[in-house]
């Protein structure tokens, strides 16, 4: 008899506690350390507060471009045409298009002859 592959589902084993890959838990660490910064600012200035607000706040913004996608609806004409891409992707996708062209966008005009 020979050997067989049985297939089975390996999405969750690059996860660490079972909610952050890798790229997640980068994004949310770099989330953090920009909270941090921002939490340190607030505490000088007597806003403690405030500033556990920006940390938590941080945090959540690099957790959902690290890990969610874009949804794929026909509501918006951005989510036409990006639908299903990984956020951060679509962000350096953008910000290598504007370095490249320096604000520069290009329309292709069809004229009819009449």
């Amino acid at each position: 008899m020979g050997t067989y592959l049985i297939p089975r589902d390996t999405k969750g084993e690059g996860r660490i506690l079972f909610v952050f890959s890798k790229k997640a838990l980068i994004y949310t660490s770099v989330g953090l350390f920009i909270g941090f910064l921002l939490y340190k600012l607030m505490a000088w200035i007597h806003l403690n507060v405030v500033g556990i607000i920006f940390l938590a706040l941080f945090a959540l913004i690099g957790f959902i471009i690290g890990t969610c996608k874009i949804p794929n609806t026909t509501a918006f004409e951005i989510t036409k045409k990006t639908g299903g891409e990984n956020i951060d992707e679509i962000i350096l996708r953008a910000i290598k298009f504007k370095m490249k062209n320096k604000n520069k966008i290009y329309v292709y005009t069809k004229e009819e002859n009449k």
